[in-house]
């Protein structure tokens, strides 16, 4: 008689017999009887053979013992690891690469010695610059404040999230000396307000700061030396990634706006500003759809702008 064998394969245990073979009763003339192999599965918990000796053991039998075993084998586990590792890193590698940044000449120049002259800017709403009709709202309001209806007053303008550098370079246009531009995305840089200078000649009139608003502010003696105060202060921030509240008393405070200043702020709806920024006070606010548009200045400008 035989007594089968045991082994715990994963959840169940296994039953085997012996391998087959052949007895033989009595003479050598009488009966063989074959005995066949056989094999039980009962789940139980506990104990039992080593992994290693239950695939030994289910192998001899010719069978697979991935089937039966809980643990794939060292080699089809470290297979499967690697395909899952391959096809994690494809679906990152496809996350991480984003299409192609591309431009097109959407914007022109609308004034000055640069007039109808066109500007690239970026497709889509990364970048987001200022409608026409609004600057061209601001510049009206600017010369008249400034007793200049035709042009702008000579001075510097600092032109902060310039993005394609249309404010600034339509500043150069209608009359400023210099504009500084302050730009973060090393692309808008290179691929849009560097060309946009070089197209309508403007580049050694420019100053670019490609650096964080908030770090130019914090800094800016170093950034643009002792020259002193700007003429004229453009802020044009993506409306959804500033407080208005920090920025404008950031740059109230700031040695960047003198006594004879003008900033322009473009702001969206449900924004409380501040009538004044600093020493100046606010000549205007006008809204263009979802648009506003602030614009502080000195008490002097408000004569003029009343007189013109």
């Amino acid at each position: 008689m035989y007594s089968p064998l045991h082994a715990n394969a994963g959840n169940f245990d296994l039953c085997f017999s012996p391998p087959p073979r052949l007895l033989r009763l009595g003479s050598t003339s009488g009966p063989t009887i074959r005995r066949t192999e056989f094999l039980v599965l009962a789940r139980k918990s506990g104990g039992g053979l080593a992994s290693e000796d239950k695939r030994e053991l289910l192998e001899r039998y010719g069978l697979d013992p991935d089937e039966f075993l809980s643990d794939p084998s060292p080699n089809k586990a470290r297979r499967r690891k690697d395909m899952q590792d391959t096809g994690r890193g494809k679906r990152t590698q496809q996350e991480d690469s984003a299409p192609p940044r591309t431009t097109h000449k959407l914007l022109q120049v609308l004034g000055g010695t640069a007039r109808r002259k066109k500007l690239l800017s970026p497709k889509g709403m990364d970048v987001r610059p200022m409608m026409e009709v609004v600057k061209a709202a601001t510049f009206s309001i600017l010369q008249a404040a400034g007793g200049s209806p035709a042009s702008l007053r000579p001075g510097r303008w600092l032109d902060l999230y310039s993005g394609t550098g249309s404010v600034g370079i339509e500043a150069i246009s209608r009359g400023c000396s210099q504009v500084h531009f302050v730009e973060m995305d090393p692309w808008v840089v290179s691929d849009v307000l560097r060309p946009n200078l070089e197209w309508t000649g403007f580049l050694d009139a420019a100053v670019i700061h490609m650096v964080r608003v908030e770090d130019f502010l914090e800094r800016a003696e170093q950034f643009v030396g002792k020259d002193g105060s700007f003429d004229y202060i453009s802020v044009t921030p993506p409306y959804m990634q500033v407080d208005y509240g920090v920025l404008m008393d950031q740059l109230s405070k700031s040695p960047l706006v003198g006594e004879d200043s003008f900033v322009v702020v473009e702001y969206p709806l449900r924004t409380n500003m501040l009538d004044s920024c600093g020493c100046l006070i606010k000549i205007t606010d006008r809204r263009f759809g979802r648009t506003h548009l602030a614009i502080y200045g000195p008490k002097w400008s408000q004569k003029k702008r009343k007189s013109t």
